[in-house]
């Protein structure tokens, strides 16, 4: 599921993958307002399937990262609010997650982003991170 939903470079917020046109993607805002538009290849555009977090002896990818937070969280949103909470409380949530995080080249900002971009998707009735071949594997168990 997170192939489809994007993050573009100095634009709020994530983007649904709905077209590929010749030089664009036409994505639309992962949000009640559903307002589509084109995004260009001259945007940093990053799918959130490709993201990964670091640890201190591998990379973690997000959606590993994301059911962390949801079963934390009970699939509801983070009971951390990003744009209010210190430095250490940030840290402090993220290990609670992600125990063995790379303090050094996981910043303050990628915390808060993360925490954002859980909230938007649990609001938007977007709660299924795993890949669908991990999916698949789990149920043939």
């Amino acid at each position: 599921m997170l192939k489809t939903i994007l993050s573009i470079s100095g634009k709020p917020g994530l983007y649904k993958l709905i077209s590929q046109g010749k030089n664009m993607l036409i994505v639309e805002s992962v949000n009640t307002e559903k307002k589509r538009f084109p995004a260009y290849g001259n945007e940093k555009i990053i799918s959130l399937g490709d993201i990964a977090m670091y640890t201190n002896d591998a990379e973690v990818p997000l959606h590993d990262v994301l059911e962390a937070i949801k079963e934390k969280e009970k699939s509801a949103q983070a009971s951390i609010d990003p744009k209010k909470a210190t430095s250490e409380q940030l840290r402090e949530y993220l290990a609670e997650v992600l125990p063995d995080f790379d303090r050094e080249r996981v910043y303050i900002a990628d915390i808060k982003k993360l925490v954002t971009w859980y909230n938007i998707l649990i609001s938007n009735g977007i709660t299924e991170f795993k890949p669908k071949e991990e999916v698949k594997e789990e149920v043939a168990e």
